[in-house]
């Protein structure tokens, strides 16, 4: 096992007060992992890699300088390839885009579901407090 896969990383929370919506904080999460593993780069890598280990904030790390120039650097060049995007491009882009925040809000109401069930399995196992187990 890797150095990075023993690494302790953040959850979908830290990143609620940046999105203030869970499918986009775990849309976040995701993105930020990616990087993590080299889709942007080694900069952003690194970057990400100290978002989710938790030894700095994503407010943080945007403002550091290496980081910053790195992510203006990529927006730009996501505009550029936005911009040279058919309007029928970009719909399905939107559309694709719309899916995915779906699926992440399924998947979040799933995981609360299988909680909420074991809660309640682990609530019937106990009698006044005290576990039977």
């Amino acid at each position: 096992m890797s150095n990075k896969d023993n690494e302790l990383r953040v959850g979908d929370d830290e990143f609620m007060s940046v999105t203030r919506d869970p499918a986009m904080a775990r849309v976040l999460r995701k993105q930020l992992e990616a990087l993590a593993d080299g889709k942007g780069g080694d900069v952003l890598a690194e970057m990400a890699r100290e978002v989710l280990s938790g030894r700095i904030g994503l407010r943080e790390a945007v403002r550091v300088g290496a980081y910053e120039e790195e992510l203006v650097q990529n927006v730009g060049k996501f505009q550029q390839k936005w911009d040279e995007m058919s309007a029928e491009e970009r719909s399905q882009a939107e559309k694709e885009g719309a899916r995915f925040l779906e699926e992440q809000r399924a998947e979040i109401e799933q995981e609360r579901r299988e909680r909420a069930r074991e809660t309640q399995t682990k609530s019937r196992h106990s009698v006044g407090g005290f576990s039977l187990y």
